[in-house]
């Protein structure tokens, strides 16, 4: 089968599109035929030639060669223990190597697709819809809540400003001059637009911050939230992101902000997106039932998902980036 792979760390000039062995499924998998794909920062991150990757992937060379994680399709076929799949279902959820045109993943990390949500809307639904809906959910959101969203136009700020505004909370998206008419259409009530406009020195105070890209100091945000508020670290910037950034940010994460949440009302949130089938469910009936909008900014096929990550690495991609696979998706 055809599958995007990569087998040296580099910019996405090392991705290419390959021949592979198809998978066979274990007793507790299911093997999916792709339909559609999308990306996350995680691939773009997982290319690059940095000293956390190579730790974490592989010191000399990638230990796992395929990308994707996001998966739409149709099960092909299921091993002798899966009870909750039968050949031909379409299902979306996640799954190692998706960028192929076949993938297994355990039963455990799909759920159905329902009928009226076509491939390319669920492939984008995974890890960026997770992060948002568990990050929203770490922040306690109330109905009539001030809520801010920094970083309100990649994959999961998209899908933060749609799901918080459906929980009935009023929305200030943060973003770029060019995507401010992008967030008032999904639902923001005000938008920042951060090139003329600093949030933290305004006079307004928000009980949630959702962010999205951490590009400030705990103190200038602490400034901004109520005296019980609540800021979720959702993210770091997104693909575009530097190395010598996103470590920074990480460790003011890691140790600043359980600190400051020891000893002030004010918290600072860190969590693990993780994967749930309840909440795969809740966000194919938020896109069934028209609460949530996937924004999909293109489609490519798979022999073009290099440029895809090209675009993605930039860091200029609204939304998500999807890749089909095969038969026209519907």
């Amino acid at each position: 089968m055809k599958a995007i792979v990569y087998c040296e760390y580099g910019s996405p000039d090392v991705v290419k599109l390959d021949e592979v062995e198809k998978p066979v499924p274990t007793d507790n998998q299911v093997l999916i035929k792709v339909r559609a794909a999308s990306l996350n920062a995680l691939d773009a991150y997982m290319i690059r030639d940095a000293w956390l990757n190579r730790l974490i992937f592989g010191l000399r060379k990638p230990r796992d060669t395929r990308l994707g994680r996001d998966v739409a399709g149709q099960v092909e076929a299921v091993g002798k223990n899966v009870t909750q799949f039968k050949p031909g279902d379409e299902v979306f959820g996640i799954s190692r190597g998706a960028l192929a045109e076949y993938a297994c993943t355990s039963e455990r990390a799909l759920v159905l697709k329902p009928a009226n949500v076509t491939f390319e809307q669920a492939a984008s639904l995974p890890l960026a819809g997770l992060t948002a809906l568990q990050g929203l959910r770490e922040g306690k959101i109330q109905p009539g809540q001030k809520v801010l969203i920094n970083g309100a136009t990649g994959g999961v700020g998209t899908f933060a400003v749609q799901i918080a505004k459906a929980s009935g909370a009023e929305i200030t998206a943060v973003c770029s001059t060019r995507n401010v008419d992008l967030v008032r259409s999904i639902g923001a009530d005000h938008v920042i637009d951060y090139t003329k406009e600093d949030f933290t020195k305004s006079d307004q105070r928000y009980d949630v911050i959702f962010d999205n890209v951490c590009n400030h100091s705990f103190s200038e945000r602490r400034r901004v939230l109520t005296t019980k508020g609540i800021c979720v670290l959702a993210g770091m910037g997104g693909a575009g992101v530097k190395e010598g950034q996103a470590i920074g940010r990480i460790a003011g994460n890691l140790f600043i902000a359980r600190g400051l949440s020891s000893f002030t009302d004010q918290k600072f949130i860190q969590y693990m997106t993780e994967m749930s089938k309840d909440d795969l469910i809740m966000l194919g009936d938020l896109v069934q039932t028209g609460k949530v909008r996937p924004v999909i900014e293109r489609t490519y096929k798979l022999n073009d998902a290099p440029e895809a990550l090209r675009q993605l690495d930039a860091g200029h991609a609204r939304g998500k980036l999807v890749i089909t696979v095969g038969e026209d998706s519907r």
